[in-house]
């Protein structure tokens, strides 16, 4: 008899397309246009890339000077001649935050950065959900912060720390970090980051796509750097203020693992928009291998939630998030906001 899951069937792929078909389902028994599963694409204009060939993710990084009057400089160039392409990512070592400091000697206080050279075309805020993983978040802070400044974009890094060991909520410290960053600045561009996640190409830019919410990590390894079911919108995400109030946010009823991507997925159709997605070619990302967290358990309800999205989604969002924000502090690589949601119900 042929098993269904064995080291060359590994049960995880099994699953995904469980969950694909079950989503399709979903979307079939709602009546929705065929265009609700449509893929669309950006564009790749940079050709192919040789993701053999590989560059320290900190090149380039000394041709960062300062101009000679901020009130002078001239608009940075539209596309920045300080992008490499492909990048060397490596998780053997975990980097201290001193030296992540010490090699990112233009970002200010709260992880702001501004290009001290030209004046920037565009500002985005990164929105990292968290708890219990500083090691993957000192990661993050290495790769990202030279990432960002090879792109000549104004940017912020807003860590959300949730408190205690209550059941892990990522949707609702997203929404969270969205309304926390929206008092600081006008910022055109929320991108919705998992701690864990590392691009591997500098040419991604960060940056919204005016017209649809866009799916960042299109081509994770850890699906062979290929998208695990049609309608997956995980791991790293972007959408513009407008966008995202327009979903009303990510739901706040998701403790627990899994079914929150997927009920962002709903959203946006039921909102009129479409997913636009990276190309595979530029969305690689590397993930940080880890186990499940504690507290951090599968949502066993998640897909009964999924399919009542038609009637949930415009009371549950950013027009019902209740919080209790502990701590707001801007330190040298982020800014951490801490928040206490208390019991999660049982879900």
């Amino acid at each position: 008899m042929t098993r269904l899951c064995s080291p060359s069937r590994p049960c995880s792929l099994l699953v995904l397309a469980l969950l694909q078909l079950a989503f399709v389902l979903f979307l079939y028994r709602r009546s929705l246009s065929n265009s609700f599963t449509s893929l669309l694409y950006e564009d790749d204009h940079g050709g192919h890339w040789d993701y053999t060939k590989t560059h320290d993710v900190y090149t380039n990084l000394s041709l960062i000077t300062p101009g000679p009057d901020r009130e002078t400089l001239v608009q940075c160039p539209a596309q920045s001649p300080l992008l490499v392409g492909p990048l060397t990512i490596s998780f053997q070592k975990i980097p201290i935050m001193r030296k992540i400091e010490r090699k990112n000697p233009y970002v200010k206080s709260g992880g702001r950065y501004t290009p001290p050279y030209c004046k920037a075309w565009y500002k985005t805020a990164i929105l990292v959900p968290h708890r219990n993983r500083e090691p993957h978040l000192r990661q993050l802070l290495y790769y990202l912060h030279p990432f960002l400044q090879r792109q000549q974009l104004q940017y912020a890094i807003y860590v959300i720390h949730q408190t205690g060991n209550r059941t892990f909520n990522r949707a609702k410290l997203l929404n969270v970090g969205v309304r926390e960053a929206l008092k600081d600045e006008d910022w055109d561009c929320l991108f919705l980051h998992d701690v864990d996640l590392i691009p591997e190409n500098d040419h991604n830019l960060y940056v919204c796509n005016k017209r649809y919410p866009k799916h960042v990590s299109s081509a994770m390894n850890k699906f062979k750097y290929r998208l695990p079911y049609r309608m997956y919108f995980g791991g790293v995400s972007a959408l513009t203020p407008d966008q995202y109030m327009r979903i009303n946010g990510f739901p706040n009823t998701y403790w627990g693992w899994g079914g929150e991507d997927d009920d962002i997925s709903a959203r946006i159709y039921f909102a009129g928009m479409k997913i636009i997605r990276t190309p595979l070619s530029l969305g690689h990302y590397k993930m940080i291998t880890h186990s499940m967290d504690v507290g951090n358990e599968k949502n066993e309800k998640r897909f009964d939630m999924v399919v009542k999205v038609s009637k949930s989604w415009r009371s549950d969002g950013m027009n019902s998030i209740d919080y209790s924000l502990l701590n707001r502090e801007e330190l040298p690589l982020y800014t951490n906001i801490t928040v206490d949601f208390g019991n999660s119900p049982n879900v």
